[in-house]
């Protein structure tokens, strides 16, 4: 006879982590695709171009010379440096090799952070809208994430009243992201002031997620770093999966004081080792060499950009402001929230996220997943055909409302 198999017990955090809906929304495109549906895709969260050639080349020459094998934990020496010297050259940011730490990515660097940063008790500033892994990040170190409202007619800079509130004696970081996912918005450099100001007087630890740096439009962007009048104490975490379109080559990294810094690699030591080798040397051709890739991808994303977002209002009752950075549009929809489609209430953003998905064949990424309700994430990182034709579709299943 057969004994019952016992329940798995799993351990606690995991039930407190969500999933991240954003690559389940990217995974329906990709199985609709992979059934021969037509499907138009706005969820993808990473440029469309291929990695220029000049960057490639350096991966395959790395792999032809056998740099295969374990580098330093925080990244080789020479990635370290070429980082700093791009954080000079680009960002007016002075650091030495020792409070660098190149990681799997930027999301390895934001989470190796908190991991540092934060434990139980602790409490963390978020705002909304977030990317979805934030409040996760915080979850994960045992923290709890307190959510701060935006202002969505200021570039979803911080509601400072609502800040005000939501401090207490366990506030102990806060988490800014400009430009923005998922909402593309590039804060004034006075909300920037205005919140390191109130971070050092408070002695908080701010991470700056600087992921879409170089995708900026109208304006140069300038690094939180740079605007630190008052001494707050930052972590800043780049990356070069969107600025170079190397998504899959997974490399990122952080800079901070040393003692962070220290930290952060020796908790990355026994997570996963070093970076990606192949990709660090890579990584230091990015940095280093040919820029005008970069150049021309962040014309043709502002191009991209100012179609759909015309388009988008173009749509009764849909507004969409015009985004400043990054690769999204975060139209509000809140005028179609409540309407039936065969008679079923669509009563949030992911009913109507679905609906469009059926009806449409457009996958988009609910506003309610990044705790703005109403709102839908769109991806401009597509074809302007694309854009089009995507916009046209929703536009017609959209009358079908009633």
């Amino acid at each position: 006879m057969v004994k019952s198999a016992k329940a798995i017990r799993l351990a606690d955090r995991i039930g407190r982590v969500k999933p991240s809906f954003t690559l389940e929304m990217a995974a329906k495109a990709a199985e609709l695709r992979a059934q021969g549906v037509d499907v138009i895709n706005f969820s993808v969260g990473e440029p469309d171009f291929n990695t220029p050639a000049n960057i490639i080349t350096a991966g395959q020459r790395a792999m032809d010379d056998g740099f295969t094998k374990y580098t330093a934990g925080a990244g080789m020496p020479e990635l370290r440096q070429a980082v700093c010297a791009k954080l000079a050259r680009e960002n007016n940011i002075k650091a030495e090799p020792d409070r660098v730490v190149v990681s799997n990515g930027e999301k390895q660097s934001l989470f190796n952070a908190c991991q540092v940063l934060f434990q139980s008790g602790d409490e963390v500033i978020v705002f909304r809208p977030y990317w979805v892994s934030f409040p996760e990040f915080v979850r994960l170190a045992d923290a709890e994430p307190v959510f701060v409202n935006t202002d969505p007619e200021q570039a979803f800079e911080p509601d400072f009243d609502d800040l005000g509130e939501k401090i207490t004696p366990r506030t102990r970081g806060v988490i800014i992201n400009t430009p923005s996912n998922p909402t593309g918005g590039v804060w004034s450099h006075e909300a920037v002031r205005k919140l390191l100001k109130l971070a050092a007087e408070q002695d908080w630890t701010v991470i700056a997620d600087e992921c879409y740096e170089r995708l900026v439009y109208g304006k140069p962007f300038i690094s939180a770093e740079t605007l630190n009048d008052h001494g707050a104490r930052i972590v800043t975490c780049m990356s070069l999966s969107k600025t170079y379109a190397m998504t899959g080559w997974r490399i990122g990294y952080a800079v901070a004081d040393p003692v962070i810094a220290k930290a952060m690699a020796k908790f990355q030591g026994q997570a996963t080792s070093c970076p990606n080798s192949i990709g660090q040397k890579a990584a230091i051709e990015a940095l280093t060499g040919d820029q005008s890739a970069v150049e021309e991808m962040r014309h043709t994303f502002r191009e991209r950009r100012d179609l759909m977002v015309g388009l988008l209002n173009e749509i009764p009752g849909v507004s969409c402001a015009l985004p400043g950075g990054a690769f999204y549009a975060f139209p509000d929809f809140s005028a179609y929230i409540g309407k039936k489609a065969d008679g079923q209430v669509l009563e949030d953003s992911f009913d109507l996220g679905n609906y469009l998905l059926e009806q449409a064949r457009v996958v988009t990424v609910p506003g309610d997943g990044f705790g703005s309700p109403g709102h839908i994430r769109f991806s401009f990182a597509t074809n302007l055909d694309n854009i089009r034709e995507g916009i046209e579709r929703i536009s017609k299943v959209l009358k079908l409302l009633e």
